[in-house]
């Protein structure tokens, strides 16, 4: 579905990624975990093609993607919800959706899925009046989905979406994601610093450390390494 080849991606002459290699299945979670600064976010970012790769390729079921702009990136089916949400806080919550579908032209499928968001998040059709701005930072991680959800991904990439929430809310999101991986058949790529809730809601996992993929494996092994646990589950 996803693949990522040799990459390189430099911020000026500061190297950020180094010969990295992803590869996402359809229809399965992958998640990618490490420190700050390890370079997940740019990882995101490589692949929408808002910081793009200097060697190597980014393939989207085949198609190399590496060059392309960023809205032709997300027409083609790749979303990303970004770290801090992102929303825009001064239009409401519907128009935070309408945004969402802004590159669709499709007016009876936008209706449906607007109505499928609302029922993955009740709170949001409740509030669908209010501002993005007013709402609390779970409902604001909810709303940043949605609107993801909204332009009908075929992959859609999360970054930090446990950021800044109390345990509960998490645990929520955490089920959403599951539950939209589950009904729908999206494929999710993960990035996320809650390296135990994110290992068990993925499929596979990847670490990264300054820039490079140190290890892969299936997720229930990577919650079973000793180097994993010491590092990023506090074992």
């Amino acid at each position: 579905m996803l693949e990522l080849k040799n990459i390189d991606t430099y911020y000026g002459n500061i190297q950020a990624l180094r010969d990295v290699n992803i590869t996402v299945r359809e229809g399965e979670i992958i998640t990618l975990i490490g420190a700050n600064g390890a370079g997940k976010t740019t990882t995101l970012m490589t692949i929408c093609g808002v910081v793009p790769a200097r060697n190597g390729e980014v393939l989207f079921q085949g198609k190399p993607i590496t060059r392309l702009s960023a809205d032709k990136i997300v027409r083609m089916g790749i979303c990303q919800v970004p770290e801090g949400r992102l929303i825009f806080p001064d239009l409401t919550v519907r128009e935070n959706l309408d945004m969402g579908a802004f590159l669709r032209d499709d007016k009876s499928g936008v209706d449906s899925d607007l109505e499928q968001v609302f029922t993955l998040f009740p709170i949001l059709k409740e509030r669908r009046r209010q501002l993005g701005g007013t709402l609390s930072g779970g409902e604001q991680q909810m709303l940043a989905i949605s609107r993801a959800l909204m332009a009908r991904p075929k992959v859609l990439l999360l970054d930090e979406p446990s950021l800044g929430l109390a345990p509960l809310i998490i645990r929520q999101i955490f089920d959403i994601i599951k539950q939209i991986n589950r009904e729908s058949n999206t494929t999710i790529f993960l990035v996320e610093q809650n390296a135990n809730q994110a290992l068990k809601v993925a499929n596979r996992g990847y670490v990264m450390e300054n820039g490079r993929i140190t290890l892969e494996d299936a997720c229930d092994k990577l919650l079973a390494n000793d180097a994993v646990k010491k590092a990023y589950l506090g074992l």
